[in-house]
């Protein structure tokens, strides 16, 4: 097998299997950080060796070997108890079984999640280090996500992986009655992994577009887990009314479409309805949570854009009761756009001078926000400066060209 090829079959694993692998190894282990370094050794390996060996025929089964031999070669060199040792050979044997059908790898990474949002790690750090240590993100990739610069996000978790060894905390799936109070992270943390798959408007990384389906799947399995909670299918339902329209965000050219000019023929309307079926019974589940609130503030936006006669009062009252539940940056920017549709862009623009400037100075949504309103209100050297500054913050070439078009056209 020629290089190129081998070193194809590598990046594929990379992206279909790292978060697996390394759940699978720290639910071992106990240190995710240490799991990450075995984890990066058996791909270097790989990409020494399968050039002239040829991939193997399971070249997840292999990776995980060669980083669990590298793991017990570090517990040996520590003078780790002899007992400790076999016990981990033990484990490491049963891969061989949860590979063969896959079965175990939801529940792994799952398993991952609930351990990340243990109480005695930071709270500013669960989320990222679901997202780092289970699907393989780096700081890089979530700190816009975040609001923060990526070394700070860096920091926190690094920090987090030194808590979980220090501390000690088990790896093992939580009791039922400690379900519910990590719940919130973990649904924060299946939303941040679809949100960063959904950023990727241009669909040029395969493994991020990738994760939308990653986090839907997840929210399924928790939604099964735990049938008397509202708010899992509260957020299923709010991520498949954003991936119901998935196809329409591009033009035929790959050119970006918001979502009130979208053609609804591109919709996924199977997908939609099923949205509702599931916010209609998050609803009747009598506790009401900001993923059931913004899923109806999604409901309403395809329903307004449907053709539905949706009042511009009611979309306001909508992101109150958001704010009201869990106030966010970005629920506030929402709102201000709510209320300028609402009250004109005026309203608008006084709700976003509301926003601390420290909050938004790199927040991409919120300029973009604040140029429209001012080229509505009439201000377009204001206008552009903002484009402007939306577009720097702006990732993606699509929305960059589409924020340029904006622009030209005051």
């Amino acid at each position: 097998m020629n290089t190129p090829e081998a070193h194809g079959a590598a990046e594929r694993a990379a992206r279909q299997s790292y978060g697996r692998l390394v759940a699978i190894l720290s639910a071992r282990t106990r240190d995710i950080a240490a799991s990450e370094d075995a984890l990066a050794d058996a791909f270097a390996r790989a990409l020494e060796r399968w050039p002239h060996e040829g991939v193997p025929e399971q070249p997840e089964a292999w990776l995980l070997s060669v980083a669990r031999n590298r793991t017990l070669d570090a517990w040996r060199h520590s003078r780790v108890q002899e007992e400790a040792a076999q016990t981990l050979l033990l484990l490491a044997d049963e891969f061989g079984a949860e590979t063969a059908g896959g079965e175990a790898v939801p529940d792994e990474r799952l398993r991952l999640f609930f351990v990340c949002a243990h109480p005695a790690i930071d709270a500013a750090a669960r989320t990222p280090l679901m997202l780092q240590t289970v699907l393989g993100l780096d700081a890089a990739r979530m700190a816009g996500a975040f609001l923060v610069a990526p070394a700070t996000l860096g920091q926190r978790l690094v920090r987090a992986k030194a808590r979980i060894r220090a501390a000690g905390i088990p790896f093992e799936f939580p009791q039922t009655r400690d379900l519910p109070q990590r719940l919130q992270d973990v649904l924060d943390g299946i939303y941040a992994a679809y949100g960063t798959g959904w950023d990727d408007v241009d669909g040029a990384d395969p493994a991020q577009r990738g994760l939308t389906g990653e986090a839907i799947d997840l929210c399924r399995i928790l939604c099964g887990l735990m049938p008397g909670e509202p708010e899992p299918p509260g957020l299923l339902a709010l991520m498949l009314f954003c991936e119901s329209r998935a196809m329409a965000r591009r033009g035929a050219a790959g050119d970006y479409v918001p979502l009130d000019v979208q053609d609804t023929a591109r919709w996924n309307h199977a997908m939609r309805e099923q949205a509702e079926q599931l916010l209609h019974h998050a609803a009747g589940l009598k506790s009401l949570g900001a993923y059931q609130m913004e899923a109806a503030i999604q409901s309403a936006h395809c329903a307004r854009r449907l053709g539905a006669q949706v009042p511009a009062d009611a979309l306001v009252a909508l992101y109150d009761g958001l704010l009201a539940l869990r106030p966010s940056t970005g629920a506030r920017v929402s709102h201000a756009c709510a209320l300028a549709a609402a009250e004109g862009p005026a309203a608008g623009l006084l709700a976003l001078d509301a926003i601390a400037p420290a909050e938004v100075a790199n927040y991409q949504p919120y300029w973009a926000a604040r140029a429209h309103l001012l080229g509505a209100s009439g201000d377009r050297i204001a206008a552009r400066s903002a484009y402007a500054r939306a577009s720097g913050l702006c990732t993606s070439p699509a929305v960059r060209a589409y924020l340029a078009s904006q622009s030209e056209g005051l």
